[in-house]
């Protein structure tokens, strides 16, 4: 049991009165809990994303901390603390709040509407499935909870307003991940998993029938341990300002952080911040080696991650090896600073060659740098995350037009958070002030207005058409058969497909793998948000056999037709990986060429990655671009010097599709 564990047993039978989950059910709920207690002891944590599969009572642990918190004081008196929930489709608007354009129309007054986060002062702000929110709410709401205030400045309103509040997130990691800098954004992450344990399992389903039987008696059963936790949470808020953090304790802290190679000062004030709310939990006066070792558990195994593909979490043997460094680190702050020595000896000694000689190697003006900017120490290796020099970046291909789908980074959409074009008689996405005036403006005097506020009608309100970013659903088909097979290509191919995958999430796209090899195709992935899922899948890819080409299309073609009734909104991409010689099925050549004329007819966007090597060149993957109405690119060109134009389907003029065109 790790510290953090044991640093609420004395709790951990705490059960929440409208589910009725003993957090001993979940493996990480004592952790889960300790994390939230933190929290709303010290707001400036930054908050908690709470990491889980679905079922793990992520919800009901976070409505239950709303009433543990202080009742809240303001100018209407005492109430208590409330929780407020933000939606998925929540708008900026509503979010950090708006001018208020009905009393500026009816009053001809500016007034300011609060949102959301202004009801959430002195409570809890809980964002589920906050994988699935808007980058740029996410960026609002983690400011928020970092600075402590709002700050408006849109549509003429210039507001602030106090913000402070504990911010909860949860997610299913299957849905999608948050990208490295959102995770980093979060004061600290839990993650949670069902217990497989048959007792606990039994144990979690008797107290749900029990709170389903008598839900009042049942939340007076656990009153008395809910008065005491929302106590000492009372108690510890009290208590923080006077807890010290002496700069022992604080250098242990620095030197933790840099052993793990963070990024950034944010995690140092973090784990500051963190280790100071438990010794103030715990009854403390200062901070100590214990509570930094905690905090650390809570708030650095998320900030390791730096490649959307790298596992987060940080072993126990780490962070013992981690701490037994940073205790010598702490250990040289209490050792006296020895006196610098200026006699005449010791100069001499310092600015001449010493006991070195005239040939040593390292003397001179020639001698190596230690480290990469000559003054340092060496980097040290195998530090994750470190961008390889010869990958690529790949082209942003995207599809043509402008679409309505998910937000994401990829293709031209109208979305309800982009730009302000134009106005438009749709006022789904919030009015158009000056569309709105314009339009009532030439009727003022037939509807007998000589002064006050304008005199409007239903006719005259105008919407704002916002145009972003949508992301795609892409659909990799990869030729994993016998002439794919070997070693270098199968590398740089499969190289090729992680770099797609990591622009893939990096443009919030939905991804879907199908394999062509011996007489098949086979979905190893269906659409999911969740691309590091599938660069697991690819590390497992078996190759060899024919190559049934048509039968890889057509899956695709199956998988898209299935993926439109679902989200008819979503426009999908087709990205094949293939040299083009297709030798699988009856009459191969003819269906593939079929297979992808009736992709065209669909109107799929298309992108053929020719993975034809050798001095002798067939250009059967141009062919099948040409069929798929798509663009082309070289296996070289993907994995070698990056392309710097926009390759756009129908339209493909970029250097890659030029060299086709010549082939």
């Amino acid at each position: 049991m790790s510290r953090v564990e044991t640093a609420l047993s004395s709790h951990s039978s705490r059960v929440d009165a409208e589910a009725g989950f003993p957090f001993s059910a979940v493996v990480g709920q004592e952790r889960l809990q300790l994390a939230l207690i933190l929290c709303a002891v010290h707001p400036g944590i930054g908050g908690v994303l709470v990491r889980g599969e679905k079922g793990t009572a992520k919800s009901t642990v976070v409505r239950a901390l709303a009433h543990l918190l202080p009742p809240v004081v303001d100018e209407t008196g005492a109430r208590p603390a409330r929780l407020v929930e933000l939606p998925v489709g929540a708008t900026e608007d509503r979010v950090v709040g708006s001018l208020d354009l009905e009393r500026v129309l009816r009053d001809g007054e500016q007034a300011f509407r609060p949102g959301l986060l202004a009801a959430a002062h002195h409570g809890v702000l809980y964002v589920d499935e906050v994988n699935l929110l808007h980058d740029h709410l996410v960026d609002v709401l983690l400011d928020a909870a970092a600075m402590g205030r709002v700050h408006i400045e849109r549509d003429g309103v210039s507001h602030s307003h106090p913000a402070r509040f504990v911010l909860v997130g949860t997610m299913n990691p299957e849905e999608g991940e948050l990208r490295p800098q959102l995770l980093d954004r979060f004061g600290l992450t839990v993650d949670v998993a069902a217990s497989r344990d048959v007792d606990v399992r039994m144990a979690v389903v008797r107290r749900r029938l029990d709170y389903e039987a008598d839900p009042a008696g049942f939340a007076a059963r656990y009153a008395a341990a809910d008065r005491e936790i929302a106590g000492r949470i009372m108690a510890a808020r009290d208590r923080l300002p006077e807890v010290a953090l002496d700069d022992v304790e604080l250098r242990r802290i620095a030197a933790l952080c840099a052993s793990f190679d963070v990024d950034g000062m944010r995690a140092d004030l973090v784990v500051a911040r963190t280790a100071t709310a438990h010794a103030a939990w715990r009854g403390g006066d200062a901070v100590t080696e214990d509570d930094v070792r905690i905090a650390a558990e809570l708030a650095l195994p998320h900030r390791r991650r730096r490649d959307p593909f790298d596992e987060p979490g940080i072993s126990e043997e780490q962070l013992d090896e981690a701490m037994k460094e940073a205790a010598e680190q702490a250990d040289r702050a209490e050792e006296p600073t020895p006196p610098t020595e200026f006699d005449g000896e010791r100069q001499e000694n310092d600015g001449s060659d010493g006991d070195r000689g005239p040939e040593d190697p390292d003397d001179g003006p020639d001698a190596p740098p230690e480290g990469p900017g000559g003054g340092g120490p060496a980097p040290r290796e195998g530090r994750t995350g470190t961008p390889n020099p010869s990958a690529a970046k790949p082209p942003r291909w995207e599809v043509p037009g402008v679409g309505e789908g998910a937000p994401g980074r990829r293709s031209r959409a109208q979305t309800r958070h982009g730009r302000v074009v134009r106005s438009t008689t749709e006022t789904t996405a919030g009015l158009h002030l000056l569309g709105t005036v314009f339009a009532a403006a030439p009727h003022q005097h037939g509807r007998g207005r000589i002064e006050g506020p304008l005199a409007l009608e239903p006719e005259d309100l105008r919407g704002a058409y916002r145009e972003g970013r949508e992301g795609n659903l892409v659909v990799f088909v990869v030729d994993a058969s016998g002439s794919m097979a070997a070693r270098d290509r199968l590398s740089a191919v499969t190289g090729a497909v992680v770099s797609l995958l990591r622009d893939a999430y990096q443009r919030r796209d939905k991804v879907a793998v199908i394999t062509v090899r011996g007489q098949d195709a086979e979905l190893v992935l269906p659409p999911t948000s969740s691309v590091d899922i599938a660069v697991r899948r690819l590390a497992g890819l078996r190759t060899g056999g024919k190559t049934p080409l048509a039968a890889g299309l057509l899956k695709a073609r199956e998988v898209i037709h299935r993926e439109r009734v679902r989200d008819p909104r979503r426009r999908p991409m087709l990205v094949l990986l293939t040299d083009g010689r297709a030798t699988g099925g009856v009459d191969p050549v003819p269906r593939a060429r079929v297979a992808a004329a009736l992709l065209a007819k669909d109107a799929v966007t298309a992108m053929v990655v020719d993975c034809e090597r050798g001095m002798v060149r067939l250009g059967l993957a141009a062919e099948l671009a040409r069929e798929l109405r798509g663009g082309y690119l070289r296996l070289a060109e993907l994995t070698g010097a990056a392309v710097a134009d926009i390759v756009r389907a129908g339209s493909v003029d970029g250097p890659a599709a030029r060299s086709a065109r010549a082939a």
